[in-house]
């Protein structure tokens, strides 16, 4: 598309779009090493305005556009499909302002591009609290965190990315802008179409800017790493925190011994918690604006009443915000352990909180009837449901297996179909992406998908939008 790509060059300036393969290489691929597709090229707009150009230009010339933030994304929803008219990225690093933060009316306004991490410093830097939190924060950017309605260790108590976004600015697939940044907590007055954008992958717009909510900053915080005997265990345990600490709760996170084993083998400079690693471990955090030591004596309380219940084997109480931080570290650190020890077919189930435990069982028995014995890690944020069930292989096993595609769509739809017999959904804070169209179109109600694909058709008649992501093909189109 040399004619595209003077055009794109005369509006945003040489520099800003990239076609040569060691600039772009960066694009292609996703962190994992995954998903890899071509492209047409990469562009980087500085403004709302430079997005609506390229986008103008995309659409005069019948390319598709794949909107890029910080490229963490697990379902391969943020890089070009293997197959396909190759699209052109734009990658939003370059809009990275933030615009204005209002502490009395507790909110934050961002360019898209900005790093997870620079808005949660921001809003330290004015007392307040922005409160998702993920592993990648360091490097995913708040586009893409609407995009995919991320969760993390935070849902508990703030809800995921949709709880805390207040207006949007979004560039729609006919080059238009929309401005709805309102910075408002009440606005009855029809359709609430940022709730259109969040979630929608790219496939509707590029969102270029956001009006975040903030919260008030805690300045007190408790901490536990804690073993247990199983997860009916660790349900229990989550039922006397809330009973004893009510919305002082604010994660309450639990992994298995494979999980910690991994991390322990693979990432550098941590150590378990807890002297002798046991089959189940749960992270609990405490976090209020009042006095550190109620908040210490109510966590304590809740671990006196797990220990006498005989739920809790071992518990080590962070004694400093040194060790807090190393807490953090230790769960933060299982997708690079994961990425370095094997191939971890990674599913982003939800159930019931009530149903965890029995998920967790029946998950396993429907793996090993197709694997016997393979290992499963656990990663999950139990105080919402949120269960990253990881059949795992080592990379000896995975290289071993004649149809290692077959077998990743068998095992997934063993796991999917488990916590669908439970009521739950196979993406819970992941996003769709390329990895589970297929699913969309195994588990969504048809009238569901009807409505989605009659959105779709309003906003983007033209398909260009990150297309053979989210919805599976449109059966009238």
């Amino acid at each position: 598309m040399p004619q595209l790509i003077d055009e794109l060059s005369q509006a945003l300036g040489a520099g800003a779009v990239l076609t040569g393969p060691s600039d772009v290489a960066a694009y292609v691929e996703d962190w994992r090493g995954r998903y890899r597709g071509p492209l047409t090229a990469v562009v980087l707009p500085s403004t709302t305005e430079e997005v609506s150009l390229v986008v103008r230009a995309c659409t005069r010339h019948g390319v598709p556009i794949l909107a890029q933030g910080g490229n963490t994304s697990l379902s391969g929803g943020a890089v070009p499909a293997a197959d396909g008219v190759p699209p052109v990225v734009v990658a939003l690093q370059r809009l990275r302002r933030i615009r204005g933060i209002d502490p009395r009316n507790n909110t934050i306004t961002v360019d898209a591009g900005c790093v997870l991490a620079a808005v949660q410093q921001a809003a330290v830097e004015a007392g307040r609290l922005y409160p998702v939190s993920l592993g990648a924060e360091g490097s995913c950017q708040i586009g893409g965190n609407i995009a995919t309605n991320a969760g993390g260790t935070g849902v508990l108590r703030y809800g995921n990315t949709r709880d805390n976004v207040l207006g949007l600015e979004v560039v729609l697939p006919d080059g238009t802008i929309w401005d709805g940044l309102t910075a408002l907590r009440k606005n009855n007055t029809g359709y609430d179409l940022k709730h259109l954008f969040i979630g929608s992958e790219g496939t509707l717009g590029i969102v270029t800017g956001a009006v975040l909510k903030l919260h008030p900053l805690p300045t007190a915080q408790a901490m536990a790493w804690l073993s247990v005997r199983n997860p009916e265990a660790a349900l229990d345990l989550l039922g006397i925190m809330q009973a004893t600490c009510g919305p002082r709760l604010s994660a309450f996170e639990l992994l298995d011994e494979n999980q910690i084993r991994l991390v322990l083998e693979h990432v550098p400079g941590r150590r378990c918690p807890v002297a002798d690693p046991a089959a189940w471990h749960v992270l609990v955090e405490l976090s209020d604006s009042g006095d550190a030591a109620e908040l210490e004596a109510r966590l304590e309380a809740a671990l006196a009443s797990a220990l006498e219940a005989g739920l809790v084997i071992d518990a080590v109480v962070a004694a400093s915000g040194a060790q807090r931080a190393a807490f953090w570290e230790f769960r933060h650190s299982v997708s690079e352990a994961n990425k370095k020890g094997g191939v971890g077919l990674t599913s982003d189930t939800a159930v019931p909180v009530s149903a965890v435990p029995a998920f967790i069982e029946a998950a396993t028995a429907a793996v090993h009837a197709i694997v016997p014995d393979l290992p499963v890690v656990i990663v999950a944020h139990m105080g919402d449901g949120n269960v990253h069930f990881i059949p795992f292989f080592s990379f000896p096993a995975w290289n071993g297996l004649a149809e290692r595609d077959q077998m990743a769509r068998r095992i997934r739809q063993a796991v999917n179909d488990t916590a669908a017999r439970f009521g739950g959904t196979f993406s819970a804070e992941h996003g769709v992406g390329q990895t589970l169209v297929g699913e969309m179109a195994r588990y969504k109600p048809p009238v569901e998908l009807m409505l989605m694909q009659a959105v779709k058709r309003a906003f983007d008649p033209a398909g260009l939008f990150n297309p053979g992501r989210l919805l599976p093909p449109d059966p009238t189109a």
